[in-house]
């Protein structure tokens, strides 16, 4: 009767719980929260041309995240970004104000897409930047990422 212990320990080790709780773990682990802001952070594809550009963004959701964005922060890392998503969607209008590094401003529509980019948007200025139509979110990259990667109005967001 020693072969039952040994047939559980076998059986147990062939069970799929296992690589479910690995891929939960994986899952889990592509959400975190940024170390200077808190924010949760999330992978973002950007798809234009066959290429996709993947980026790791924060998450501005409340009134009071998005009306800070990006303010006071001094480097932000080259596949990095903030997104600002809206409920309900809204025609948007984005400033410098406080904001040291040179940004691009990419307004996404309601299907996804890339309405228009505010390139290079100047450190610390108050002029409005707007989207060109009702949006859905506002992508924030280092200023000429979006130039330099390729993406342009029309490019599909996913996040």
């Amino acid at each position: 009767m020693r072969i039952w212990p040994i047939a559980m320990l076998l059986l147990a080790a062939c069970t799929p719980g296992a690589g479910e709780n690995a891929a939960a773990a994986k899952q889990v682990s592509t959400v975190s929260k940024h170390p200077e802001s808190g924010l949760r952070v999330i992978p973002l594809t950007v798809s234009h041309d066959g290429k996709e550009n993947h980026f790791r963004v924060e998450v501005a959701r409340t009134m009071e995240e998005q009306a800070k964005g990006l303010m006071f922060r001094t480097a932000m890392g080259p596949d990095e970004g903030m997104l600002f998503p809206f409920d309900p969607p809204r025609d948007a209008s984005f400033w410098m104000k406080n904001t040291v590094i040179p940004l691009d401003i990419v307004f996404i529509g309601t299907d996804g897409r890339v309405l228009n980019i505010s390139a290079n948007a100047e450190p610390y200025s108050l002029e409005p930047r707007s989207s060109t139509g009702v949006a859905k979110a506002v992508l924030e990259l280092n200023g000429g990422r979006a130039a330099a990667l390729g993406i342009a109005p029309g490019a599909q967001v996913r996040w």
